[in-house]
């Protein structure tokens, strides 16, 4: 039995949720299933190719449905989890009782802990610590803004791995590992040390670039990163590094999109009045209430940047 898993990959809540997924498939259902993933990124075409289905089973976890009739398991929790109306009305005739979606759950992981033990009396004890870190990490359950960018936990400290790594080998491998392994041990791997510590230096230096380039007006900071060598900073800089704000909008062009991140501060005095997945499914991109973005084509910066500017206009009203 094959059972082929694709997941939100560069995520710590994809990883997670594919780790808890493959736990759940082999206690329940399928003991000696052959387990393959796939890593999935948002992109600004966002197709899925026939051809990622090839198992006995296929799983989408943590990321955008598809109506491909050889999808067997779906779970997410993202407000914009459809494609299309097409993909979404497809899902609400589905009697299977295996595609499966709450945007309430703060993670993915703990939607499907919540599903296998409710639904199907499944349960993994040993895994309750990634469950919890998930919440915590896809929920911005932090208690401040400097927890959340000093990086102390273990779980923190891989999340950096993990959203960092060149392709998809390493995190696969860590996906094997959070199955069955404290993420304490995980982060203690030579492997994942060698990455850690100087991803945790260019960590230090992107907040020093952000400080130095992000400007706050009207409750709303904005920051540009074209030009820097930056594919990706910790999302909660901003508001470690300006309290009062309520938003952040920022421009991060890289490799294989150019991306528009749109975020609400946790800890903002005063509570966020936008939707910002709504806003971001206006221009092709989606998440949660509280925090989105806009994927689109390698070399559109300008584009991105005339939509960045439109949000933050927006948002600072």
């Amino acid at each position: 039995m094959l059972e082929r898993v694709l997941y939100h990959n560069h995520c710590f809540d994809g990883a997670a949720s594919a780790a808890y997924f493959s736990r759940f498939i082999a206690g329940t259902f399928h003991p000696n299933a052959e387990f393959r993933y796939t890593g999935m990124a948002h992109t600004a075409s966002q197709i899925f190719d026939p051809a990622l289905f090839d198992g006995d089973e296929n799983a989408i976890v943590d990321f955008k449905y598809c109506s491909d009739s050889r999808l067997t398991w779906w779970f997410d929790h993202h407000q914009s989890a459809f494609l299309n109306e097409q993909d979404a009305e497809h899902f609400r005739r589905d009697t299977s009782g295996r595609k499966l979606y709450d945007p309430t759950y703060k993670s993915c992981t703990a939607f499907i802990c919540a599903v296998g033990r409710e639904r199907f009396g499944f349960s993994a004890r040993d895994l309750d610590d990634l469950v919890h870190w998930s919440l915590i990490i896809d929920g911005a359950q932090y208690p401040d803004a400097k927890s959340a960018v000093e990086l102390g936990a273990p779980a923190m400290k891989l999340t950096l791995v993990i959203e960092a790594a060149k392709g998809s080998g390493l995190v696969q491998k860590i996906i094997g590992w959070m199955q069955r392994r404290p993420l304490s041990e995980i982060v203690a791997e030579p492997e994942i040390q060698s990455l850690y510590e100087p991803l945790y230096a260019r960590h230090i230096e992107s907040i020093a670039l952000i400080r130095g380039c992000a400007r706050q007006d009207g409750g709303v900071v904005f920051f540009d990163l074209a030009g820097y060598d930056v594919e990706g900073y910790n999302k909660f800089i901003p508001y470690h590094l300006f309290p009062s704000s309520i938003y952040t909008v920022s421009v991060s062009p890289s490799s294989f999109r150019t991306k528009i991140s749109v975020g609400s501060n946790p800890w903002s005095p005063e509570e966020p009045k936008h939707n910002l997945a709504t806003i971001c499914e206006r221009y092709g991109g989606g998440g949660h209430a509280r925090v989105g973005a806009i994927s689109l084509s390698p070399g559109e910066l300008e584009r991105a940047r005339a939509i960045a500017a439109e949000i933050v206009a927006e948002l600072k009203t």
